[in-house]
């Protein structure tokens, strides 16, 4: 099997779960705004308290796990054991550094929930509060799933670890099922600040924390049959734990620095949120940002996680060549796929909006602003997370770290001086100048690689990339074309919002891939030669 074809089963696998767990997710945002809103003084209540674990996972945990974990794993498993011993080790201190900051995180719900927010009354912050006591032990169950799907991705076996979410998403949308047959919708029975109970909130937050539960227990099945078994192993000193702690430290360190911008934005995001005048704040980020990941967790995360594991071993021998040509052929297939999202998220951001945030077309409009600025950092957003994992694979997680400063300060910055605005459109530009701290990280981490490396095929990528982009931009003229004729019905209601995303995508996917044929894209022709050989078999 050739490399292109093994990393296109693995990537199809991957990106099939992603997909369906996505799709899944689009459900389960649907179903949310039925159920409490999305502009809401309620909604910003529970997505700050559901946001906080994720964000504080990320920052603790999340990008450690990634960069450390299979590199590490890839490299001990040379040793006579296979890294047995390793791992168990490895996943003994990772659990207990989990419990521990699960716990103290769960205690200090009130601190967090102040921080990630602003300007709230006393009865949202308690209801805040009162989601996050619910909530906040995901933290703990992110960390077991990332930890045991790094453990699979090491031994090549990456399906069950983009599968997983799939669980996730169906517990989560039978609890917002339960809710909405018990408790109602917000449209029909408003679920104002003081109508909340116990059993509301059990329901609501429990049912998302049962989700994440559910995620990382599913991972124990695949591991058992590649033959996998963790033992608890105590004793930290002396088995080759410091490589893996001074990279951790350092990716430590980014992350804090991403979160500290993160929390900046949360801050001003929900700083513009006005009851009664349906601005974007906080939860229309969210939903913005949902979209925007979209494109980016199914083709970048499945590709980078496929290529990972060669990566590591590429580098652990030295073998530049097929490190540079890994990264080249990973940054301009994801730089294909995002081409054609970026094309199709700008046309079709308000009814994509209506799609998954409800009837109101003045809220698909403000999150249809908040998408289109969002999605023009999606290409750079990608390329520079597919050079993270050169640097990672190096077991060099500082040059991300020096990468990260600067980005964060001009984004940060960025984001303040989005609060001089009107409300109306304070997201939208966070929108903005998060892409614009995308673009520069970008330029910076293929400066520093291509420093590193000697040589990482840039002028193929650029090429490319501008050939995605011409590409891109016949088929967006396509979709505008269709979209003039009936600009009224694609905002007049979700299924219609449906109806029209689908018919003008299509015609845009179909212009897009022709005109990829005709300027001889040769990633396209990759794909076609891959998926051709398969039929014929």
């Amino acid at each position: 099997m050739s490399k292109l074809s093994s990393l296109a089963k693995s990537s199809a696998i991957m990106t099939a779960g992603t997909l369906t767990s996505r799709i899944l997710g689009l459900v389960k945002a649907f179903l949310l705004a039925m159920a409490i809103g999305v502009t809401a003084v309620q909604a910003d209540a529970f997505d700050v308290a559901n946001k906080v674990p994720n964000t504080l996972y990320m920052l603790l945990a999340g990008g450690v796990v990634n960069a450390v974990l299979v590199p590490q794993l890839v490299r001990a498993s040379k040793r006579k054991d296979g890294g047995q011993d390793y791992t168990n080790r490895l996943l003994t201190l990772s659990f207990l550094i989990l419990a521990a900051v699960g716990l103290i995180a769960t205690l200090a719900a009130p601190l967090l929930v102040w921080l990630y927010s602003s300007g709230w009354g006393p009865e949202q912050m308690a209801l805040a509060t009162a989601f996050a006591f619910w909530c906040l032990p995901q933290l703990f169950f992110y960390g077991l799933y990332t930890l045991l799907g790094q453990v699979l991705n090491a031994k090549s076996s990456f399906g069950p670890y983009m599968w997983a979410p799939v669980l996730n998403n169906v517990v989560a949308i039978a609890g917002l099922l339960i809710f909405i047959l018990v408790f109602g919708t917000d449209k029909a029975t408003p679920h104002g600040l003081s109508t909340w109970t116990p059993d509301m909130i059990a329901l609501l937050a429990g049912s998302a924390t049962m989700g994440v539960v559910a995620q990382a227990l599913i991972l124990i099945w695949p591991l058992k049959r590649i033959g996998f078994k963790y033992r608890p192993t105590f004793g930290f000193r002396g088995v080759g734990l410091a490589t893996a702690g001074k990279v951790a430290f350092w990716t430590f360190s980014a992350m804090l620095i991403g979160q500290i911008g993160f929390l900046i934005i949360s801050r001003v995001a929900a700083g513009a949120s006005v009851p009664g005048e349906g601005n974007a704040s906080n939860a229309a980020y969210s939903y913005g940002y949902l979209v925007f990941m979209l494109p980016h967790s199914l083709i970048a995360v499945s590709l980078a996680t496929a290529l990972f594991t060669s990566l590591s071993r590429n580098a652990a021998e030295k073998d530049t060549e097929a490190v540079v040509g890994d990264f080249s052929m990973g940054v301009r297939m994801v730089g294909f796929v995002n081409a054609f999202a970026v094309a199709a998220l700008v046309v079709l951001a308000a009814p994509v909006a209506m799609v998954i945030s409800g009837d109101n077309r003045e809220q698909a409009t403000a999150v249809g602003l908040v998408i289109t600025t969002m999605v023009f950092g999606l290409i750079p957003f990608s390329a520079n997370y597919l050079a993270q994992r050169v640097f990672y694979a190096y077991e060099d997680a500082k040059t991300p770290f020096l990468i990260q400063l600067p980005q964060v300060i001009f984004q940060s910055l960025a984001v303040l001086s989005a609060s001089i605005f009107p409300n109306s459109v304070t997201v939208a530009i966070i929108g903005l100048a998060m892409s614009l701290g995308y673009l520069f990280a970008m330029i910076l981490s293929f400066s520093l690689l291509k420093k590193r490396l000697g040589d990482i095929d840039l002028r193929g990528i650029l090429t490319a990339h501008m050939k995605f982009l011409i590409a891109a931009l016949i088929a967006g003229m396509a979709g505008y074309g269709l979209l003039f004729f009936f600009p009224d019905f694609a905002l007049s209601g979700q299924w219609q919002a449906f109806v029209s995303t689908a018919a003008v995508g299509t015609l845009m996917l179909i212009v897009f891939l022709g005109a990829s044929y005709l300027l001889r894209v040769r990633e396209l022709h990759s794909i076609i030669g891959v998926v051709a050989g398969k039929l014929r078999k």
